[in-house]
């Protein structure tokens, strides 16, 4: 019997958009011959299965299911594909694990640390990984450019600390653009961080592991002529993508071994992505953990898969049984 496959797409934030584009991505990728596949929107307003035919029919969140032409359908498999709360921070994931619904991203502990950029670059500085300095503002903190400027430097970047996809981003060259750009991450998320420009070559590497195997990918050099690797950039071309990095063998090899080390550390599941930027004649900084990367046909993780010789159906297939013979075997 083909089991029930729902691709959880949507979200509360602004990067709704973008994972309705990774859900259609999903959905292109999985093996129909195998799985039953939705696609399920969560939604502030509700939770909907998207039918073909464009109809939306609501999900009973008691039993993660729904209800079509008298025929009672619940979900054997939740594939979590939002990018921003409450698919990427956790909240989705202690859902599913109060139903006892295997999944496709990091748990409760992981999905929480990874959506706090400050949290966790900090947290894995202790294991000995290099990232940038950074300073982290509450609601209702203040801070004035001075101060930024003297513990940072200039430029910085100046973003949401619980947010994605470059929204609410902003490389800051001046004093007088600081407080503008905090506010305006401010309107992105609960919490800012500001953090050191570190120039350098921008590099990412997507991995996954499964009882008895662990894949990790070539890695993506990411070059643009804009001002960094802004949402433009990163979903309308302003961008070359090239895989595999035009670096040298060894520094790919540390990269990727550091990847499946932080991979480790976290108690990854599923696929994830790292971002790293490599200074001159310096080791690479990572930047931050993707555990709900972009799944687009074009997105880095696919291009990271060919690049492999690997096919994103088997990938796919691999992470959907490991994780539901986890639970059920």
């Amino acid at each position: 019997m083909k089991r029930n496959i729902a691709i959880v797409a949507g979200g509360y934030s602004s990067e709704s958009a973008v994972s309705l584009k990774s859900a259609d991505g999903i959905y292109s990728f999985l093996d129909k011959e195998k799985y039953n596949v939705y696609i399920v929107l969560v939604m502030e307003k509700g939770w909907y299965v998207k039918l073909s035919g464009g109809e939306e029919i609501p999900v009973d969140k008691n039993t993660f299911g729904f209800v079509f032409g008298g025929e009672s359908i619940r979900f054997d498999f939740a594939y979590v594909t939002i990018h921003g709360t409450p698919g990427e921070n956790g909240l989705l994931q202690g859902y599913f694990e109060m139903l006892g619904i295997p999944y496709s991203s990091c748990g409760v502990l992981a999905g929480a640390l990874t959506f706090n950029k400050f949290a966790c670059n900090n947290y894995l500085r202790g294991f000995g990984i290099r990232v940038a300095p950074s300073i982290r503002l509450f609601p209702g903190e203040t801070i004035s450019e001075e101060e930024v400027e003297a513990q940072l430097g200039l430029p910085v970047f100046i973003k949401p600390n619980d947010g994605g996809s470059s929204f609410g981003t902003t490389k800051v060259k001046t004093r007088e653009d600081i407080l503008p750009a905090i506010r305006k991450a401010f309107s992105e998320g609960k919490e800012v961080i500001i953090e050191r420009f570190v120039a350098g070559t921008e590099v990412t590497c997507g991995c996954y592991k499964i009882k008895g195997k662990e894949q990790v990918f070539p890695l993506t050099e990411v070059v643009t002529g804009n001002e960094f690797f802004d949402f433009d950039a990163k979903y309308n071309g302003q961008v070359d993508e090239i895989t595999p990095a035009r670096i040298p063998a060894k520094l790919t090899e540390q990269i990727q071994r550091q990847t499946l080390k932080v991979y480790d550390i976290l108690g990854a599941k599923g696929l994830i992505r790292i971002d790293y930027i490599i200074p001159e004649d310096s080791e690479p900084i990572m930047l931050e953990v993707n555990t709900t990367p972009g799944m687009t046909t074009t997105s880095f993780i696919p291009q990271q898969v060919a690049a492999a010789g690997l096919s994103m159906r088997d990938v796919l297939t691999e992470i959907i049984e490991n994780e539901y013979d986890i639970i059920f075997n």
